[in-house]
């Protein structure tokens, strides 16, 4: 049991990095039309796409990615605890 919860962290940690980078493309012109970028966009956007409806754009910045990866963390957290605190 624990070595899944063990890969199911790993599996949240290794999609955080792919949203962090995902959000770093935005500083590159043309980033989102490489290979690279659309491969990131088509793992990214159907999970960042839950949060479009809640504004979090202020001016120029936008921080629906943020948002996300703050819930993606809380949320595995939850369920991991969860977890361990049945299987106990």
């Amino acid at each position: 049991m624990y070595q899944l919860l063990s890969l199911f962290s790993d599996a949240v940690y290794l999609y955080t990095t792919l949203l962090v980078i995902y959000a770093l493309l935005s500083w590159f012109p043309g980033a989102y039309d490489s290979a690279f970028g659309r491969f990131l966009s088509k793992i990214c956007e159907p999970y960042l796409s839950i949060f479009d409806r809640v504004k979090l754009h202020f001016g120029p910045v936008d921080f629906t990615i943020l948002f996300a990866v703050i819930v993606l963390q809380l949320a595995s957290q939850t369920i991991i605890r969860i977890v361990l605190f049945l299987v106990n």
